[in-house]
């Protein structure tokens, strides 16, 4: 989205979210989700591809609409999505334990193989540390899972602080993320930057504390009309923060 502007003011420090900020998480889990239906459901009698997908998606949402599921699902990606496939075979009366595990296991192999950095993304995160600001980095979810994907695409060396919701304790849009971050590197709420794609677990707590809240609407879906705080700014990819 452009190039870096090397007079473009800068923070003091900048909080980086993980997933759908600096890597591309989210999009194409529908595909996947039907592409691993379309491959098991010639083991369910009775069942087309549709009724399963559909049986998936509602359990789905109602997995993720309870905060405290929600916590727990986030800590253990690969149980979450067990549970949720398990809910949609018993509403379809299927009794085929290892098939739900099977495609459970399907899915989340896939949709962590399928993860990827955004464009620019790890060029934005060079250059502002080239510039002398430090980053950190606040993501939620499981040890396990996201540590993988800070290894993965050698992420860690670009921070100067790592806060894993499962390893901290808490997890956003808890304030003591963003007070533990801000004291690590002894900056101020209003020189910092918060930059992240969820309204509710980055920009809202960001815009209560008084730093500077950057969502990141990967979708390019603009901002509902519901949404919990406006953001200070909107951008698509992270690569135009400088730009």
């Amino acid at each position: 989205m452009g190039t870096v502007s090397p007079s473009a003011p800068l923070p003091r420090a900048v909080f980086f979210d993980l997933d759908d900020t600096i890597l591309s998480f989210s999009a194409g889990a529908d595909e996947c989700w039907a592409r691993v239906c379309a491959r098991h459901v010639g083991r369910l009698p009775g069942i087309d591809t549709p009724a399963l997908r559909a049986a998936i998606d509602e359990s789905r949402d109602w997995f993720w609409s309870d905060d405290e599921r929600s916590r727990a699902g986030r800590l253990d990606m690969g149980r979450a999505r067990r549970r949720i496939v398990g809910r949609a075979f018993d509403e379809l009366g299927l009794d085929a334990e290892t098939v739900a595990l099977e495609l459970a296991d399907q899915f989340t192999l896939e949709r962590e193989e399928r993860v990827h950095l955004f464009p620019g993304a790890l060029e934005t995160l060079v250059a502002l540390r080239d510039r002398g600001v430090p980053l950190a980095l606040l993501t939620n979810g499981g040890a396990r899972f996201q540590r993988a994907k800070i290894d993965r695409f050698e992420l860690a060396s670009h921070f100067e602080i790592v806060l894993i919701e499962e390893e901290f304790g808490v997890g956003k849009p808890d304030e003591r993320v963003f007070r533990r971050a801000l004291d690590h590197l002894g900056v101020a709420p209003g020189e910092t930057w918060m930059v992240g794609d969820s309204l509710r677990a980055d920009i809202a707590p960001a815009v209560a504390l008084g730093l500077h809240s950057v969502w990141v609407d990967h979708r390019d879906a603009g901002l509902p009309e519901d949404a919990p705080a406006s953001p200070h700014r909107r951008v698509v990819r992270i690569s135009e923060l400088l730009v």
